[in-house]
């Protein structure tokens, strides 16, 4: 879909209605710059000239990611298990941050296996939301306090490994995950003075690999 387009009809509110009809969107997300308003023909026969506009898309992003999530939430459910979702948009360390947080009775499907679907989701909203955009804005989907619940996982994961680590001065790969339970890890062990971490392999075998930390003798 084009960011924007330029019509012409007899009226302004013709050659909107144009416009609006080829971007496929509503009034309310579009911004109209009037090109030229037209004029009628003098004695209703000479002259006349129509009307000329340009119609850009501005969708707001909280709707970009909320159309988004329609498309992909199953609505074949009945009413009463379909997914409900709240999204709300601040600023968070001088960076805007729209946040979606996803309830249900079944939103399991909505997660995936170690939370894979849910990422997903997030990766892409983040691309429509930022496609074309000078400012950046970080997209934060979770369903169900998920990624809440899995950071605490992932650190207690961090800490038993670096106590395996320390304890028997032998590496230790982590499962393959994502990138961003990935940075759990590694911030999770990063004062750790007893070990240090590394990502090693290609994805989407990726590992986080706890190691002893090297000795460094002081001069």
């Amino acid at each position: 879909m084009p960011d924007f387009v330029e019509k012409e009809a007899k009226t302004v509110d013709e050659a909107i209605q144009l416009a609006l009809d080829e971007l496929n969107i509503e009034l309310e997300d579009a911004d109209v710059e009037i090109l030229e308003e037209g004029s009628k023909a003098k004695l209703g026969i000479f002259g006349g000239k129509g009307a000329k506009v340009r119609v850009t898309v501005n969708i707001p992003d909280t709707k970009i990611v909320a159309n988004f999530l329609d498309e992909i939430i199953n609505r074949s459910r009945s009413e009463d298990d379909y997914p409900k979702y709240v999204i709300t948009e601040k600023e968070e360390d001088g960076v805007k941050v729209i946040k979606v947080q996803i309830s249900g009775n079944d939103v399991s499907h909505l997660i995936g296996r170690h939370g894979e679907t849910l990422y997903a989701m997030n990766y892409i909203a983040s691309l429509l939301v930022n496609r074309n955009k000078n400012e950046f804005k970080r997209v934060y989907i979770d369903v169900e306090n998920y990624r809440k619940h899995r950071e605490e996982t992932l650190v207690s994961i961090a800490n038993r490994a670096a106590e395996r680590v320390a304890k028997y001065k032998r590496p230790v790969s982590l499962d393959p995950m994502p990138a961003s339970e990935r940075r759990i890890i590694h911030s999770a062990l990063q004062s750790n003075r007893n070990v240090v971490t590394e990502s090693q392999g290609e994805e989407p075998n990726r590992c986080v690999v706890v190691k002893i930390r090297p000795y460094v003798k002081k001069i």
